[in-house]
C-alpha cells in the first residue's frame, strides 16, 4: 500500500444551504473507487470538520458515479449571510476534505 492525498485521486464539489454544508468526492478512475469507498466514512469526515464544530455527516454512496456525497451538519457559523467568514464555504471546504491522506494499492 501507499499513501495519496484524496486530490490526486478525486476531485471534490460542495455547496451549502444554510448551516449544512453538502461535499462530494468524485473518483478520476475506476480503480480508486474502493479505496476512497472504503477509507471515507461518515466518521472521519465528521473528525475532519469537528474544529468548525460540525455535529453529523451523513453519507451517500453514488456508485454509478463513483462518487460519495456527505452532507455535513452546523458547519458553517450559521451559513453565508450569518457567516464573517470570508470564504469560508464552497471550494474552500471540499479542499479540505481532498487534503485527506489514503491508502491505495501499491500498483496502482
Amino acid at each position: 500500500m501507499r499513501t495519496v492525498r484524496l486530490h490526486e485521486i478525486a476531485h471534490g464539489r460542495a455547496g451549502d444551504k444554510g448551516n449544512r454544508l453538502n461535499v462530494s468526492v468524485i473518483a478520476y478512475d475506476a480503480q480508486w473507487w474502493p479505496s476512497i469507498l472504503e477509507q471515507m466514512s461518515q466518521e472521519r469526515v465528521l473528525a475532519v470538520y469537528a474544529h468548525r464544530g460540525a455535529t453529523s455527516v451523513e453519507r451517500y454512496v453514488l456508485p454509478k458515479l463513483m462518487a460519495l456525497n456527505f452532507v455535513i451538519e452546523d458547519v458553517l457559523e450559521g451559513g453565508v449571510n450569518a457567516s464573517l467568514n470570508l470564504d469560508a464555504h464552497g471550494k474552500s471546504n471540499s479542499f479540505l476534505l481532498l487534503s485527506q491522506r489514503i491508502e491505495v494499492p501499491s500498483d496502482q
